[in-house]
C-alpha cells in the first residue's frame, strides 16, 4: 500500500527528466497518485507526452501560467478525466537571464522584477484559486518549491531571491486561506541542484561545491530526496502540517559558517 493510493495529483513545472517536478512525480507514483501533467508550449510537449507515459499517465494539458484563461482551461480539461483533485504540485520559477548575473542594483529592472514575481509567486496563487473548487472536501495538498535565497543573500539569485521570498509568504497566506477547506499548504526548501531552472543562474557549479563541503551531510541533494519529502507532506502522515517551508538541503539552512 502506497502512502498516495487513490490520490489524483497535477504536476505543474516538468521541463525535463532532471526538474525537481520529475522526481517528485516519480515518487508520487511510486506511491499510488494518478498523475496528470501540464507543459508550457508546444516544443515542450512530446517531452512531457513521453514521461507522463512513463508514470502511466495519459494527461498533459497545456498551460503557460501567465496567462489567466490557459489556468483555467487546464482545470476544465481534468474535469473531463477525474471528478476530483486531491494534490496540486507547483515547481515553476523564472526571470530574465540577466537578471541573474552579477550585482542585485546594477542589474534589477522593473520589467525583469515584475516578471518574476509574476510567474515565480503569483502563478502559485492562481493555480491554487483556481483547482480549489476541484479539491474541496478530499483534504487535498498544495506544495511548491522555493530556495534558501529567499531569506538569505546568495551570489546571482538577485530578484529570483525576492521572488522566492514573495513565494514563501504566498504559502502562509494561502494555508490560511484554504485551511477552512480542508486544503493544506506548504513549501520544500531544496538545496541547490543541477537543472535546467539552475543552469541560468551564474556560479551555480560552486554554489554545488561549497554546499558539498559544508553541509553538515557533506553532499548535494537529488530530485529523488525532494520527491520523497513531496509525497509525505502531500499524503495523510502530514495532515496537520501547512503553511510551512521545509528543507530539503543536507542540513546547510542550519549552519553559520563553514
Amino acid at each position: 500500500m502506497g502512502l498516495l493510493d487513490n490520490k489524483r495529483a497535477l504536476i505543474v513545472g516538468v521541463a525535463s527528466d532532471r526538474s525537481i517536478a520529475w522526481g517528485i512525480a516519480q515518487a508520487m507514483h511510486r506511491e499510488g497518485a494518478e498523475l496528470a501533467f501540464t507543459y508550457q508550449n508546444e516544443k515542450l510537449r512530446g517531452r512531457v507526452e513521453k514521461y507522463a507515459a512513463e508514470v502511466n499517465s495519459e494527461i498533459t494539458v497545456p498551460c503557460d501560467v501567465g496567462d489567466d484563461k490557459q489556468i483555467a482551461a487546464v482545470f476544465e480539461h481534468l474535469d473531463d478525466y477525474w471528478d476530483g483533485l486531491d494534490i496540486l504540485i507547483h515547481s515553476v520559477a523564472y526571470a530574465p537571464k540577466e537578471q541573474l548575473d552579477g550585482e542585485y542594483l546594477e542589474n534589477v529592472t522593473r520589467e525583469g522584477f515584475l516578471m518574476a514575481h509574476e510567474i515565480s509567486s503569483y502563478s502559485f496563487s492562481a493555480l491554487g484559486d483556481a483547482a480549489r473548487e476541484m479539491m474541496k472536501g478530499r483534504n487535498g495538498a498544495m506544495l511548491t518549491l522555493s530556495y534558501i535565497g529567499a531569506v538569505r543573500a546568495m551570489p546571482n539569485y538577485n530578484v529570483m531571491g525576492l521572488a522566492k521570498a514573495s513565494l514563501e509568504a504566498n504559502v502562509r497566506y494561502m494555508a490560511s486561506s484554504l485551511g477552512p477547506e480542508g486544503i493544506r499548504v506548504n513549501a520544500i526548501s531544496a538545496g541547490p541542484i543541477r537543472t535546467l531552472a539552475s543552469s541560468g543562474i551564474k556560479g551555480m557549479r560552486d554554489f554545488l561545491n561549497h554546499v558539498e563541503k559544508v553541509s553538515p551531510l557533506r553532499r548535494n541533494v537529488n530530485i529523488d530526496e525532494v520527491g520523497n519529502v513531496a509525497a509525505f507532506l502531500c499524503s495523510e502522515y502530514a495532515s496537520a502540517i501547512t503553511g510551512e517551508i521545509t528543507y530539503v538541503d543536507g542540513g546547510f539552512n542550519s549552519i553559520g559558517m563553514g
